[in-house]
């Protein structure tokens, strides 16, 4: 089988018997081994048998989910490439030539772009076109390192081998961008061409404030780099900065007295930055699987680097400077001296927190370890 064209469906029984007409054709122009696929995922109505009746292959996703459907039809594709969109007659499956032709020529995944197409009357609202999808497009490429108009456009295309490297598992709307995000991370050549969209026949199953914050919240939790590591490690070091500039006493700028508050700020900042970090770290060792651990930098470094003995040596390091500062403190104290080391007292906490959170993320570290091995 040379060509898969595999479309989710959810009670479309007004437009799935046209959108399998219109691919039907495309198909037969192309004049290779070809199938199209619907995945029915729980329709109450007659999508099914008219998927069946006009010469589809229906199976059944049983989990509920736009991700979901998209997987039971890939899974039981048989065409070494695979054509996905909607079967709700927003996207022309007499399009598909165009998506596959950038694949003989050596492409492994493509994109259509509604944004660059034909934008019917009426299809996407103004509030879509003009600012949630743009918005998305530009926060996914940051993170993805991509150069994609619209990575919410449904239609694509893309080789078996390609799925296969893509490792996708997302259930809901956010699969959209996960695809991307793997593909990037995959390494996989993009490309990208203009479709047109049609207005939506029915109601639509997209809801714009939902859907558009999940796809937001699996771009920001799939790259920790951007939730966690980049402001933790900011924090961290505004925090340092702070509580160790203040150690000898108070600075004055301009005017201004910096003293104990901002020491107690900058222990703050330091221990919270630190906490971020360390999330981010076990984000990143969770979430990615061992195809993508290589091509970052810094997780790889930091793998070659970590094992549970060095992370409880260095938590050990920290704690003991901690610890033999509060014991100064307390010497001082039962000596009958009078104790105005408040700088003092909160640097030794903070390294005390730090060593104690250290010892205890090297084992969390060590447990994701085992569990990815």
């Amino acid at each position: 089988m040379e060509i898969s064209v595999v479309m989710p469906c959810l009670n479309e029984e007004k437009t799935i018997g046209e959108c399998i007409d219109k691919a039907m054709v495309a198909l037969n122009r192309l004049g290779v081994p070809s199938e199209i696929v619907i995945s029915d995922n729980g329709s109450t109505d007659r999508s099914a048998q008219i998927a069946l009746k006009k010469g589809a292959r229906v199976v059944r996703s049983e989990q509920k989910g736009y991700g979901s459907a998209y997987l039971t039809g890939f899974e039981n594709a048989k065409g070494n490439i695979m054509i996905m969109g909607d079967s709700d007659n927003t996207y022309d499956f007499t399009q598909i030539g165009q998506l596959i032709a950038p694949l003989k020529n050596g492409y492994d995944f493509v994109i259509g772009s509604r944004l660059r197409g034909n934008i019917k009357k009426g299809a996407m609202p103004w509030l879509h076109r003009y600012f949630g999808t743009p918005l998305l497009s530009w926060m996914l490429n940051l993170v993805a390192g991509t150069k994609i108009s619209d990575v919410n456009c449904g239609m694509r295309a893309f080789t078996k081998e390609a799925y296969k490297k893509m490792h996708l598992r997302a259930a809901g709307m956010e699969f959209a961008s996960e695809m991307v995000i793997n593909a990037a991370r995959a390494k996989l050549k993009f490309a990208e061409v203009p479709i047109s969209y049609d207005r939506r026949e029915g109601e639509s199953k997209l809801r714009t404030f939902s859907d558009g914050w999940r796809h937001l919240r699996f771009m920001l939790i799939y790259s920790p780099n951007y939730l966690f590591l980049g402001p933790g490690l900011f924090i961290f070091i505004l925090g340092l900065a702070l509580l160790l500039s203040l150690l000898q006493g108070p600075i004055n700028i301009l005017g201004y007295s910096f003293d104990y508050h901002f020491s107690i700020l900058g222990a703050m900042l330091a221990i919270l930055g630190y906490q971020i970090i360390s999330l981010g770290m076990y984000a990143k060792i969770y979430a990615l699987s061992e195809q993508f651990e290589e091509n970052d930098l810094m997780l790889a470094s930091f793998l070659r680097f970590f094992n549970l003995e060095k992370g409880l040596a260095i938590g050990a390091i920290v704690l003991l400077i901690g610890l033999g500062m509060n014991f100064y403190l307390v010497y001082e104290w039962l000596s009958g001296r009078l104790i105005q080391e408040v700088r003092f007292a909160l640097v030794a906490l903070t390294f005390t927190v730090i060593g104690v959170q250290t010892i205890f993320s090297s084992f969390f570290f060590s447990i994701l370890g085992i569990k990815k091995k």
